[in-house]
């Protein structure tokens, strides 16, 4: 290789992964949002508390339930990428929405909502994976609602750890007459929290936040209630947060810090000069 020419590390490739903020007003008119205390021991932000969400499985690249709302092609657009990946980011939404809390984001083809009951005993074969959500919704005559969501942010982890996102999160205003819920084998509790409180919570060291969701609770707090969060969302493309960890310490560098270098966050490795 040449002097002072570049060549990639070989991070660990990072997984895609979606996210959903769900959004209600409490009963002082407040926004909250549904966070979960994962199990410890999990491999990855284990005893963290999170908002609901996880893995792009293989099936929600090549499901074929029917949707509603905007098209693959738009998702793409604003995400950078291509169609049937975008389309595994929405479609991962929902489902993992529905496998942590119960919330449903679907209804019947002419928009009319649904009892969430509707799919109670569905939902645990969803988790068990013996039956594809997409499959679920089309026997009960549903259609996944794309159009509830809305886009927020895109995180990506950093090269140094072993075990890597690439996750998309997204907004979701609760339909009205649902309720979300803490039957998940994946969280110890779950409960509705305005930003500020959880920030305090964090603060005191009641609560332990990983750094998307520390940056993303910090960025809604300033917002007063859902609808006005919900809104707020992008209407353009959005571009991947990819931090930087530097020593000692470590210390979390976002771009936009002093000393950021996006090709270090990005594993690029510089040799060294003339000889």
């Amino acid at each position: 290789m040449s002097a002072g020419a570049e060549r990639p590390a070989e991070p660990v490739v990072a997984r895609p992964a979606s996210t959903v903020l769900l959004l209600r007003d409490g009963p002082d008119g407040r926004l909250q949002v549904f966070l979960q205390r994962r199990v410890t021991g999990m491999a990855f932000g284990g005893g963290m508390t999170v908002f609901p969400g996880g893995g792009v499985d293989r099936t929600d690249l090549d499901d074929p339930a029917p949707w509603s709302g905007p098209a693959p092609r738009w998702w793409a657009d604003r995400l950078g990428t291509e169609p049937t990946v975008a389309a595994g980011f929405v479609r991962a939404a929902v489902r993992e929405t529905f496998e942590e809390s119960g919330v449903l984001l679907a209804s019947r083809p002419d928009g009319t909502p649904v009892d969430q009951g509707v799919l109670g005993e569905a939902r645990a074969d969803v988790v068990a994976r013996t039956r594809t959500f997409g499959d679920v919704l089309a026997e009960a005559g549903l259609v996944l609602r794309a159009d509830l969501l809305r886009l927020w942010a895109r995180w990506i982890t950093p090269v140094v750890q072993p075990r890597r996102y690439d996750t998309v999160f997204f907004t979701a205003l609760v339909p009205d007459g649902q309720e979300a819920d803490a039957h998940t084998t994946e969280a110890v509790e779950a409960s509705w929290w305005s930003p500020s409180d959880a920030l305090a919570a964090h603060r005191d060291k009641e609560i332990g936040l990983m750094r998307p969701t520390l940056a993303i609770l910090t960025d809604i707090a300033r917002h007063p209630d859902a609808a006005s969060l919900h809104a707020a969302g992008p209407d353009g493309p959005i571009r991947p947060i990819l931090p930087m960890v530097v020593g000692p310490g470590p210390r979390v560098l976002l771009p936009g810090d002093p000393g950021y270098d996006p090709d270090v966050a990005a594993g690029v490795v510089r040799t060294g000069g003339a000889r």
